[in-house]
């Protein structure tokens, strides 16, 4: 199979009316790109019309390997994109598909390039709660893990896609995205990371499937257990 350039993987679980809109918003970035690939990882088996709609807007379906959580989905995307770069995007339309560019043209000399809320310029829709909460948790994962970036907990972000398929993984939720970034910065030593201003919208339709107990429970165990070597 011919290596792509860019991969944009995207997460999904019953987003298809978010996916409808957000899909041909992507492709018509990427034909500016070339030779890109966009992977929805669905869940282990359909529970929508999300294959309907990739078809629709030929783009890969692909149902997630090992569960339903959103750990499984960001690593059966790994194992299945084939590209030179990596961008993950959430489903609900919180992430400007135009913004894709922005992060691609400024790759280089980057390990990681992410589309950051909490940088002069950037901001988030969020309620003041959450926007409190994303606060403390970026500040605390900053300090112990010693990760010199303001938002580390976004997910919109750009890798190298053989960096990300030489780590091992095992979060099993939102909490993955900090741990790929601690893991880069451990196997890498001297991690270049460059953030750019973003602002991170409302979801389009539908409600969120975050577990806010279990959000913040699995974000405290993880900054142990990446702490302190696991």
């Amino acid at each position: 199979m011919e290596k792509k350039e860019l991969s944009i993987i995207i997460p999904s679980y019953l987003e298809e009316e978010n996916l409808n809109i957000i899909l041909p918003r992507i492709n018509h970035v990427l034909q500016e790109i070339g030779n890109s690939e966009v992977l929805v990882i669905d869940t282990e088996e359909a529970m929508d019309n999300t294959k309907k709609i990739c078809e629709e807007n030929a783009v890969r379906y692909i149902n997630r390997i090992g569960g339903n959580t959103y750990g499984d989905a960001i690593r059966t995307g790994i194992e299945q994109s084939n590209s030179v770069y990596t961008i993950f995007m959430d489903a609900d339309g919180s992430h400007d598909p135009e913004f894709i560019k922005n992060l691609y043209e400024n790759k280089a000399e980057q390990d990681v390039v992410i589309a950051s809320r909490y940088i002069e310029g950037g901001d988030t829709d969020n309620s003041k709660m959450l926007i409190l909460m994303s606060l403390i948790v970026n500040s605390l994962y900053a300090f112990v893990l010693n990760i010199k970036c303001k938002d580390i907990s976004n997910s919109f972000k750009l890798y190298h896609t053989v960096d990300l398929k030489d780590l091992k993984l095992y979060c099993n939720n939102f909490d993955i995205v900090e741990e790929i970034l601690f893991k880069l910065k451990k196997k890498k030593k001297e991690l270049h990371i460059k953030e750019l201003p973003f602002l991170f919208k409302k979801r389009m339709f539908g409600t969120t499937k975050r577990n806010l107990f279990l959000f913040i429970l699995t974000y405290f165990i993880t900054i142990i257990k990446l702490r302190f070597g696991k």
